[in-house]
Order: structure tokens, then C-alpha cells, then sequence
């Protein structure tokens, strides 16, 4: 790993990053695979800085996310015509292997186009002896353009262990094959108008797409890095189920009658945390981010609120009590499989247990500083049940001084919002609201 890490940054700093769109794509990969960055982080920001036309633009974008999403079912192409395991091939070889391959089952770019394009692009990477490798894979697997695997795990190109957790929560083999063919589409960003920072006019000038129903939410069909609101933090890129968990959490302040404490615990780069803050009208809101690397970054999304940077396990007591706690709680990321298709390979069971042990932490100390009557908002982006339905009937069986209120007209029969992609358009997401009952 160690050398893997220093050959991704010198890729980093030599001139072949930009050259052409194939290139910076299998530089992106690699940097994913070597740095474990997250796609929809770093494409967006390096298609900012290119020179590219918007359609190359979106063609390294297909390419990137595509290769992520389809790596299993890639692989089990790719394995059919080796004679030594995938562990066996060098990566920076690899990478244009499976870059190649999803050009060739997928896109269905013509075999000869495909196989001259990945090999230079295997020269240039890796050297001319991998590039002759790259060169006889790439023409065997160009012999065998309807290549379709039997088990779900290569077919959806989703490990067992996710199939599983899927199967687990929806129950009927049609819907987590709907989730899983779901997972592997290609998804549209979706921009948050802000209010009072920036308007719907704003970003349908630009060419977003008011979503049905939706509040503030707009597809957008394009690199948001091209949008002012965007650049300047005056709008968002948040998923349509990350938006409707804020939207109906600040709902629970319909019920009170004087001003509330607010607390977002998890904050992250701060995207809900912003969109909350934009809602609010003279309640205080605090954010935290437990990481102090990453407070800087609340800084640039945060206009007046505080902002924290302390372990949400351990609060300091100069903070005194809250009204409404928002937990968007560290998670797998399974519902987000869509945008963050790395995660996929990324998590295992262990971490799901390493997880939900943080996650009963978090809970049981918000619970601790909450007034009477007060709400938490738990949330995952995950349909684990694991980190959704147990966690919350743990916490309701320890806490006997809790209840659940039901999040409104999208309630399932506990009272609780559980979204799937494949019935509603969004990332999984997760929430569930506790009240404290009234001492």
C-alpha cells in the first residue's frame, strides 16, 4: 500500500494528468483505488479545473463512476482470461483492464476503437510490456461481448454481504434486484436551493430541473462546479433523501411554542447543517463536526451559527442542553451506492460492527443532553438494518423514557422514513425521530 500511495502521487504531479479524457479517468481511478478518495468528491473538482468540453467532461465521468459501479462484474470478465489471480496484476495494469473492459461490455465502443485506446493508454501508465499484457486480455474479452455471469455478486456487481443486508430489509428477491440494478445507474446531481441564499430562478437559469414535489431540490444535468450558487456557497449538491431528512426534522418545530436549541452532532462538510440553518428563523443553531481538519470547511457553508469540533460521544457541558439533536450518524454509506459506488468495495461486516457500536454511543449521550420534550433525529444513509430499525428498538428498550414520533406522510408502519432508490428516485436515507417523554 505504501508504495501504491506514492506512485498515485506522483501521478499527481508529472504532466500526463488532462491529456485526454481516458487518462484523467484511469488517473481518478487510481487515485480512488490507491488514496481510498471518494469519486464524487474528487470528479467534480478535477472537471472544474479541466480544459475539457462538456462532453469529455462527461465522458470521464461515465467512465470514472461506471468502472466503480461495475468493478465486480469487470473483474469476472477480466479473471475468465488470466492465468493468475486479479491480486496477481499490477494495479496501475488493472486499472486500465477494467477501464478498458467497461468501455467494451458496457459502452459497447467498438472493439477496435476500444482495444488501440487502452492499450496506448497502458503504455503511457505502465510501460510496453503491460501494454502487450493489456493488448491479448482486451482481444479475448473483445470475443465475448454478451459475457453474462450467473451469480448475483458478479451480475450486479454488489458482494454478497450487501446482497444479503438488502435482502434482509426488503424481504422479496424482485425488490433487491431493483435495488440492485438501481445502485448501478448513473445518477444525475441533485442542487439544493438554499433559502435566502440563492432562488429557484437561480438554478433553472442555469439549467436545473425543479424535482416534483420537492421543496428546493433540482436535477441538474452537468458539472455543479459550473453553477455561481454553487461556487459561492449559496446552494448545495445534496441528494433529494439527505434534503427531505432536514426538511422534516425542522417540521418538528411546527409543535413548539417558544424558541429551540438546535444541534446538528455530525456535521461533515456541513450540507444539511446549511440547508437547516437557511430554514431556521431565530433559533440558535450549533454545528458540530467532530473532526477538527474538517471544521474549516463547515466555515464556508455556516453563516452565523457556532460551529464545534468535539467527539459527539463526550459533550462538553459548557453547551448546556438542546431542543432537537440531529444525529446524521457515521454509517456504511450503503444507500449511497449511486454517488459513492467505492464504498461498495471499501466496507465489510467488521465495519458494520465497529459502526453501529458508535452509533449506540452517539445516541445514548445526545439523549443525555436533551430537554424535556425534545427530539433526536436519527439518520443513516444506509438501509442496513443493523444501523436502522435494531439501533432505534435498542435504543427504545434502554431509553424507556423515549417514544418515536412518526416523520409524517411518508412514514412506514413504525413511523420511521426509510428510502429506497429503486421506488424513490434517492439515496437510502434513514431517519427516525425520538422525542423524550415529558418528566
Amino acid at each position: 500500500m505504501a508504495r501504491a500511495l506514492k506512485m498515485a502521487k506522483n501521478l499527481s504531479k508529472n504532466s500526463f494528468r488532462s491529456t485526454t479524457p481516458r487518462q484523467l479517468a484511469w488517473e481518478l481511478l487510481f487515485e480512488v483505488e490507491t488514496l481510498e478518495l471518494y469519486s464524487n468528491l474528487i470528479v467534480p473538482r478535477e472537471l472544474t479545473n479541466s480544459n475539457f468540453e462538456q462532453r469529455d467532461k462527461a465522458l470521464v465521468t461515465n467512465l470514472v463512476y461506471g468502472t466503480l459501479r461495475m468493478k465486480g462484474f469487470l473483474d469476472a470478465a477480466i479473471k475468465r482470461h488470466l492465468d493468475r489471480g486479479l491480486d496477481q496484476v499490477d494495479l496501475k495494469t488493472l486499472t486500465a483492464l477494467r477501464l478498458g473492459a467497461y468501455q467494451l461490455l458496457i459502452l459497447k465502443t467498438p472493439p477496435h476503437a476500444a482495444v488501440n485506446e487502452i492499450v496506448d493508454l497502458a503504455k503511457a501508465v505502465a510501460g510496453k510490456s503491460a501494454a502487450s499484457f493489456v493488448n491479448a486480455i482486451m482481444r479475448r474479452i473483445s470475443e465475448n461481448l454478451e459475457f453474462h455471469p450467473s451469480q448475483w455478486q458478479e451480475k450486479y456487481s454488489h458482494p454478497d454481504w450487501i446482497i444479503n443486508a438488502f435482502r434482509d430489509a426488503l424481504k422479496e428477491d424482485a425488490k433487491v434486484e431493483a435495488q440492485l440494478i438501481a445502485d448501478n445507474e448513473i445518477a444525475l446531481p441533485t442542487l439544493a436551493a438554499w433559502p435566502g441564499r440563492s432562488t429557484h430562478q437561480e438554478l433553472i437559469a442555469a439549467g436545473g430541473e425543479l424535482i416534483p414535489e420537492s421543496m428546493n431540490a433540482f436535477s441538474f444535468k452537468g458539472n455543479p462546479g459550473d453553477i455561481p450558487a454553487i461556487r459561492e456557497r449559496r446552494a448545495g449538491v445534496q441528494d433529494l433523501g439527505s434534503q427531505l431528512i432536514v426538511e422534516i426534522f425542522h417540521s418538528t418545530k411546527e409543535t413548539a411554542t417558544a424558541k429551540l436549541r438546535w444541534l446538528d452532532l455530525c456535521a461533515g462538510p456541513g450540507g444539511k447543517a446549511a440547508y437547516l440553518e437557511s430554514l431556521l428563523s431565530g433559533d440558535e443553531l450549533v454545528v458540530n463536526e467532530p473532526a477538527s481538519a474538517r471544521k474549516d470547511l463547515l466555515t464556508q457553508v455556516i453563516r452565523s451559527s457556532k460551529i464545534e469540533s468535539f467527539d459527539g460521544r463526550d459533550f462538553p457541558e459548557t453547551l448546556g442542553n438542546f431542543d432537537r439533536i440531529l444525529i446524521d450518524a457515521p454509517c456504511t454509506g450503503l444507500g449511497a451506492l449511486r454517488r459513492r459506488p467505492e464504498v461498495r468495495w471499501r466496507r465489510d461486516p467488521k465495519s458494520v460492527r465497529t459502526l453501529i457500536q458508535l452509533q449506540r454511543e452517539l445516541l445514548n449521550e445526545a439523549a443525555l443532553h436533551l430537554n424535556s420534550k425534545g427530539i433526536i433525529g436519527y439518520a443513516t444513509c444506509s438501509p442496513h438494518l443493523a444501523e436502522t430499525k435494531l439501533q432505534i428498538s435498542d435504543f427504545l428498550r434502554t431509553h424507556k423514557n423515549f417514544k418515536r414520533v412518526s416523520v409524517g406522510d411518508r412514514a412506514d408502519k413504525d413511523g420511521d422514513l426509510q428510502l429506497w432508490t429503486y421506488k424513490d428516485g434517492t439515496d437510502c436515507m434513514f431517519l427516525s425521530l425520538l422525542q423524550m417523554i415529558e418528566e
